[in-house]
């Protein structure tokens, strides 16, 4: 009986150094993005085309679509290009047009694929460009 008990509250401490290797997504709002973004702290634009080119995007920002106008996605793919810009080790921002789509994979990369150092805009491009941050044309 006494080992079985030490057997799962091993397995307990076991499975809690599991999940606090891993930090939490940081939020963060339009002053920690500029602050960041001077910082030289890379941003990924995880909108798709049209919306970049609606609306702008932040200079110097790294666009690489997430989530198609249906919502498909390719993993594999968009992690391809990720790693061109940022290890999972290194610190860098997501921003989507209202921080929901952007959340939703920051969550994923720092749940499921250990990212260490994700910052989500939490109200997106959207309160950046309304509070008068910033952005450049896009051109394809």
């Amino acid at each position: 009986m006494r080992f079985k008990f030490l057997l799962q509250l091993a397995l307990l401490l076991l499975a809690g150094l599991s999940f606090s290797t891993f930090a939490d997504v940081t939020e963060v709002d339009n002053a920690a993005l500029e602050k960041l973004h001077a910082e030289g702290v890379p941003i990924i634009d995880v909108r798709r085309p049209d919306e970049w080119k609606k609306t702008g995007i932040i200079e110097g920002s790294h666009p690489i679509t997430f989530f198609d106008a249906k919502g498909n996605y390719d993993v594999e793919d968009w992690l391809s290009k990720l790693s061109t810009i940022v290890s999972a080790e290194q610190p860098f921002v997501l921003i989507c047009a209202q921080g929901v789509r952007s959340s939703k994979i920051a969550n994923f990369l720092d749940k499921r694929l250990g990212y260490e150092k994700v910052s989500n805009v939490t109200k997106g491009i959207a309160v950046w460009i309304d509070d008068k941050g910033p952005v450049v044309s896009w051109e394809p």
